[in-house]
């Protein structure tokens, strides 16, 4: 077997952020290096311990790809290993969502971008179908990886095609994406300064509300833009799908950068509130000067690690997220990335094959 000849990479699950995306992160630069790896105290800064759905529902839809093998991969626990057989070679089906005891599912996207850089190295072209949540709170949305983190990733080489099959609001809900991904040679990225702003705009989503929530949500977006002197293009979208709600995403694109900000309607919060939560994170993001925004950042370092030259780019906020996964990368290749700055302040980050 492929894996005997390869040192295992031991990891504390409760390193730093010491969340799923730790686990993710691990099980990714795994079947990318082709070296086998066993994550102890899975989680142990989370609330809830152990392997979640989320994480699993990852874990076997990368068992297929490069034929691994797992051992403690079960709901809660705490220790796991992950063996890969064969290098990446690409998938073509559909994964469904693996759900805890309250019924509560992965976020489809997580998935899909988790396995995105491992799809794009196989060689051969993918075609996935999750299921999922698609647009939830404090979680990776549709909107922002088919327009931000998909569009900064085609800058770099990657190619991959998204379509929300149905929407799903919250962990509860099947919604489905499908993303077609094309074989990828990964490029580096100078993005030290961003050049010239090319647009700003905003997608409304909307599923089983009136329509005039959307307009409201465009208007106000419209003139938030006027008073703060940005040209916002709003986009209002109506989809079907699990559940009900609402979704802003707005987002900015440079010639060396992008970044974005997202808000999800809730019982009882005025449509202009949600509108003005997602405006104000992006206004913040462009009133400084760094390249990409802290959700960006996490999507372009695992793939750079595998880009040949060197790579930089500037960050607005350093998340201990971030931090995790940077670690996490560092246990897997002979690489220098570098990351100049403190927790939760903006940095710089530089990517050196080794």
């Amino acid at each position: 077997m492929r894996n005997g000849t390869q040192t295992l990479v031991h990891l504390d699950g409760s390193h730093g952020e010491g969340s799923g995306a730790l686990v993710r992160t691990a099980l990714a630069m795994s079947a990318l290096t082709q070296q086998p790896t066993r994550i102890h105290d899975i989680r142990a800064n989370s609330k809830f311990s152990g392997l979640d759905a989320e994480d699993l529902t990852f874990a076997k839809a990368l068992v297929s790809v490069v034929s691994a093998e797992m051992i403690g991969a079960e709901q809660s626990s705490g220790t796991m290993s992950f063996l890969p057989n064969s290098r990446p070679k690409g998938f073509k089906g559909q994964i469904e969502s693996e759900r805890n005891d309250l019924k509560r599912g992965a976020n489809a996207l997580v998935v899909l971008s988790s396995m995105l850089p491992v799809l794009a190295r196989s060689g051969v072209y993918s075609s996935v179908m999750v299921e999922g949540e698609t647009f939830g709170t404090n979680a990776l949305s549709y909107d922002y990886f088919a327009n931000v983190a998909l569009t900064a990733l085609r800058k770099i080489g990657i190619y991959a095609f998204p379509d929300l099959v149905r929407a799903g609001f919250g962990r509860e809900s099947n919604g489905q994406v499908a993303l077609d991904v094309e074989p990828s040679p990964i490029s580096n990225i100078e993005w030290t300064d961003r050049g010239a702003l090319k647009e700003v705009r905003a997608v409304v989503t909307l599923c089983a509300l009136p329509s005039s929530v959307g307009d409201r949500i465009a208007s106000h977006l419209i003139r938030m833009g006027n008073s703060s002197g940005v040209k916002i293009k709003p986009e209002i979208r109506e989809v079907e799908g699990s559940g009900r709600g609402a979704y802003v995403t707005t987002w900015a694109e440079y010639q060396r950068g992008m970044g974005g900000g997202t808000a999800i309607g809730a019982q009882g919060v005025r449509a202009e509130t949600v509108a003005q939560q997602a405006f104000e994170e992006l206004l913040d993001w462009m009133s400084g000067s760094s390249t990409v925004d802290p959700y960006l950042a996490d999507q372009l370092v695992i793939p750079l690690a595998f880009a040949e030259g060197s790579s930089s780019f500037t960050v607005s906020r350093l998340t201990k997220r971030f931090l995790t996964i940077v670690w996490v990368i560092k246990q897997f290749l002979p690489i220098h990335l570098t990351v100049r700055g403190t927790e939760n302040g903006p940095g710089v980050v530089t990517i050196v094959r080794g």
